[in-house]
C-alpha cells in the first residue's frame, strides 16, 4: 500500500484500512488538535519522532483492553491495597506528560513525545479530552499515564513509572474507573508485552473500527475528572 502525503491545508484522510503492513498510513498534515481528534476519530494516531514529518498510523492487529479481561498479578494486590498510594485523575496533566516523554531509557533526543507533541495535548486537557491518571506517593508523583477520551473510548498515549509497578497500579485503577463510567474500552494502540500482561488483546483492524464507530455514538464525557 502507499503511504499517502497529506495536504496541510485540507482536513482529510484517507481510509485507515489502506495503512501499510506496518501500519504506516499517511505522512504531513498539521499536529494541531482538531487534526489529532479527527484522526482518533477515524483509528488512526500520530506517532513520529522529533525533528521527523508528521506519520500518522493505523495498526493492524490493534491492542485494545476489554474490562472483563484486566488482568491483575498477585503481585499488584498489595499495592491495590496499600494506603501509601493515593490514585489522583487531571491534577498534574503537564507533569505527566513530561514524565512519559523523560521516562527510563527513553531519552529527549529519542523520545517520540516531543514539545510539539506535549502543547497540542495540553490543549487538548484544557478542552476536556484529554486526562492524566496519577499514581502518588506523599507529594510525589510516582507514576501516571494520559491519553484522550472521545465517546465511550479511552485512547492511552503512554505511560511511567519512577517506583516499581507504578505504571501498572496507574492502569489498574484508571480502568476500574472507566469501566465504572460506562466506557466500551480502552486502545492501546500497539501490541506490547506491558499491555498484555495487563490484559491487553490484539484485535483486527476491521473489528477495531466497527467497535469504535459503535462507541464514537456515545457522548463525550468531557471536563476534568475527579477519581471516585
Amino acid at each position: 500500500m502507499p503511504v499517502y502525503a497529506l495536504d496541510s491545508d485540507y482536513l482529510v484522510f484517507p481510509d485507515p484500512n489502506d495503512a501499510s503492513e506496518d501500519g504506516l498510513l499517511a505522512v504531513g498534515g498539521q499536529l494541531r488538535e482538531d487534526w489529532v481528534l479527527k484522526a482518533y476519530e477515524m483509528g488512526i494516531f500520530p506517532w513520529f519522532n522529533e525533528n521527523d514529518p508528521i506519520l500518522w498510523w493505523s495498526v493492524d492487529p490493534r491492542s485494545v483492553l476489554f474490562f472483563d479481561n484486566l488482568r491483575i498479578q498477585r503481585s499488584m494486590k498489595p499495592y491495590l491495597n496499600s494506603d501509601k498510594y493515593e490514585f489522583r485523575i487531571d491534577t498534574d496533566f503537564e507533569t505527566v506528560i513530561k514524565a512519559c516523554a523523560n521516562a527510563p531509557g527513553r531519552g529527549m533526543d529519542r523520545t517520540w513525545i516531543s514539545d510539539e507533541m506535549i502543547k497540542v495535548y495540553k490543549s487538548l486537557h484544557r478542552l476536556g479530552v484529554a486526562h492524566s491518571a496519577e499514581i502518588w506517593n506523599g507529594p510525589k508523583l510516582v507514576g501516571g499515564l494520559y491519553g484522550v477520551s472521545l465517546g465511550n473510548v479511552f485512547f492511552g498515549e503512554s505511560m511511567f513509572s519512577f517506583e516499581k509497578n507504578m505504571s501498572k497500579l496507574a492502569f489498574i485503577r484508571f480502568a476500574r474507573f472507566l469501566s465504572s463510567l460506562g466506557f466500551d474500552f480502552i486502545d492501546c494502540q500497539v501490541p506490547t508485552a506491558h499491555l498484555s500482561s495487563l490484559g491487553s488483546v490484539n484485535i483486527p483492524r476491521s473489528d477495531y473500527l466497527m467497535m469504535l464507530k459503535a462507541s464514537l455514538q456515545a457522548p463525550t464525557k468531557s471536563g476534568k475528572w475527579t477519581a471516585q
